[in-house]
């Protein structure tokens, strides 16, 4: 898998994942418990958040990404 395309992808769904936080905030305010378009957004929210870990630990299990340990000395 092409090292940009797996950027590219993360960082997508971390934007969707954050839009529909804000989705959430805007129609909690907004709404003030009289839809579920706050419920709906939050539960989008988990749904792409859960999937994400998913692709992740589905990409270290198939080598397509590498874990490293962050300020680790090497050797």
């Amino acid at each position: 898998m092409n090292p940009s395309l797996k950027l590219v992808l993360v960082v997508g769904v971390l934007i969707l994942i954050v839009w529909n936080l804000g989705q959430g905030l805007y129609y909690m305010l907004t709404d003030r418990g009289q839809s579920k378009r706050t419920v709906n957004a939050l539960t989008r929210r988990i749904a792409l958040s859960v999937a994400l870990i998913l692709f992740i630990i589905l990409a270290i299990y198939m080598g397509w990404i590498t874990p490293h340990g962050v300020g680790s000395n090497p050797g």
